[in-house]
């Protein structure tokens, strides 16, 4: 038997723009895997699908790159391993991602393998690379604490956390059960099975409860959805505490500093690119908060980020 791999030759920023995008090609059952890889001819999104691709779903791949798709059979048992094929390995300050075994990795790297699915962030994009080396720098300044990685996809962010600061407690979420089950798995393969992973929109009232105030957000979701979870976080985050933002584009990085600020938060860092990521300290005295009042800013705050997300 076989299966199909539509290629189309496009920019990285149309490569990478496309693979952020939360289920290019929902509604389609089995669900096809995009893949973003580097070639010696350039960039290419690559999509991988059990029976040959009809036009409707061509015509949606074509929308990603501006060029049109040609299509070919690969064998089923080999379609997995050609979907990784352009995954290189990736250093983000000590953490050495790679999607399989890490022979390469340089001494004292922390090793995180976590290869393409069904699940987003595998440490190729600039958004993933730049929360790690975020992540890296305020591990090497201070102990982690209690951290939640929002929109986990993978793990890869909470799994980082963990294998950085064995002290620290590390809660993720993500709204969707299959990347849940993805991060558990990546979770246990990478010796990060501290890291409590739930099912949830946003910040989760048990999270909340469990876990708030928290030393450290991680939130690499969407713009739109990271505006509408400022006064979420600015509960949920003790004063003192950083929240580390990506997944927005250059253009949406005033908005979403914006709305931060308004909450009590200063940039203390950016990482500028075509996909800025920020990280933002929360404002105020280091008296810690209960849990209360972050729960019930998070039950205002969820339902304006799933209206925030449904639109994007």
């Amino acid at each position: 038997m076989t299966g199909h791999r539509a290629r189309v030759s496009c920019s990285r920023a149309a490569a990478e723009a496309a693979i952020a995008i939360d289920e290019p090609f929902a509604g389609i059952e089995p669900a096809p895997v995009l893949v973003a890889a580097e070639t010696e001819a350039g960039w290419e999104l690559q999509l991988y699908t059990d029976a040959p691709p009809d036009a409707a779903l061509l015509a949606r791949l074509e929308a990603l790159a501006g060029a049109a798709p040609e299509v070919e059979a690969v064998p089923e048992a080999d379609w997995v391993t050609l979907s990784q094929a352009g995954l290189r390995p990736v250093e983000a300050g000590r953490f050495h991602v790679s999607p399989d075994a890490a022979s390469s990795a340089k001494p004292g790297r922390l090793v995180l393998k976590i290869g393409a699915g069904l699940a987003f962030g595998t440490g190729q994009h600039d958004t993933t690379r730049g929360c790690l080396l975020l992540l890296d720098r305020l591990r090497r300044r201070r102990p982690l604490g209690t951290v939640l990685d929002l929109g986990t996809g993978t793990g890869i962010l909470a799994i980082a956390a963990a294998r950085a600061d064995r002290r620290a407690r590390v809660f993720a979420s993500d709204i969707d059960p299959v990347a849940v089950r993805v991060a558990r798995a990546n979770a246990r393969a990478n010796r990060g099975q501290g890291v409590r992973f739930k099912v949830a929109a946003g910040v989760s009232p048990a999270q909340l409860r469990a876990g708030a105030p928290f030393d450290l957000v991680l939130a690499n979701i969407l713009a739109p959805t990271l505006a509408a979870l400022a006064p979420t976080l600015s509960a949920a985050v003790r004063p003192g505490g950083r929240v580390v933002l990506a997944g927005l584009l250059g253009p949406q990085r005033q908005a979403v500093e914006a709305a931060y600020r308004m909450q009590g938060f200063r940039v203390e860092r950016r990482l500028a690119g075509e996909w800025p990521v920020l990280c933002l300290a929360r404002r105020g005295s280091a008296r810690r908060a209960g849990p209360a009042a972050a729960v019930r800013a998070a039950r205002r705050g969820r339902a304006a980020a799933r209206r925030s997300a449904a639109s994007v």
